[in-house]
């Protein structure tokens, strides 16, 4: 790709996940607020966990793409994708708690921090260079849900469900685009199916789940 272009193309990513960065302040906010009022501990930790875990993705992922020095791109690269890890297990978070509770809800808890810490162990592991299985742990993660599809269906409601399998989907459909984003302008649209993710998500915890 023309330097011109690859300037222009990380320009596209700086904007699109900075606005990520002012949409997960403002859903931290909203999240917090409306649980505090409700009173319900396990409810403010849990859209605090969220909250802050879209932050980090976001934050990290404009960092990196607005750094060019190549010694530091490396650093901050690394840490966006370690957000990523954070991000899956800080949305399946209120889901697991609030949603499921129980036996199911501890149990994905812990599952899916689990498969969070197995991700940043992969990222620190001579297989990182694997982009294929690093694309697959985070489907992986990103579909746990599936083990407990029937205690969902049971325990949350049509509206949680559907943004919750909506946002799965945004995520999985973009993995395409970054698969393959060499192409000119393609990381961006992967940006955007990422923010369309987080946005259901936020609708599912935010007007259905929390308390």
């Amino acid at each position: 790709m023309p330097k011109k272009n690859r300037k222009k193309e990380e320009l596209y990513n700086v904007i699109t996940h900075g606005l990520g960065v002012i949409l997960s302040v403002v859903a931290l906010i909203l999240m917090i607020t409306y649980s505090a009022i409700s009173g319900n501990t396990i409810a403010i930790v849990s859209s605090l966990i969220f909250g802050l875990s879209l932050i980090t993705l976001y934050s990290a992922s404009t960092v990196y793409h607005a750094v060019y020095k190549l010694r530091w791109k490396k650093i901050c690269q690394r840490i966006d994708h370690l957000s990523i890890y954070i991000l899956i297990a800080g949305t399946y978070t209120p889901i697991a708690l609030l949603g499921l509770k129980g036996a199911w809800g501890w149990s994905m808890f812990g599952v899916i921090w689990g498969m969070a810490l197995i991700g940043f162990i992969f990222k620190f592991s001579p297989l990182r260079q694997n982009e294929k299985l690093s694309l697959s742990l985070y489907a992986i993660m990103g579909w746990t849900a599936i083990i407990a599809i029937k205690p969902m269906i049971e325990n949350l409601s049509t509206g949680a469900l559907t943004f919750i399998i909506l946002g799965g989907l945004c995520y999985t459909f973009g993995i395409y685009f970054y698969a393959k984003d060499r192409k000119p302008f393609y990381h961006p649209i992967w940006h955007l199916f990422v923010l369309g993710g987080s946005i259901m998500h936020f609708c599912a915890v935010f007007f259905f789940i929390l308390p």
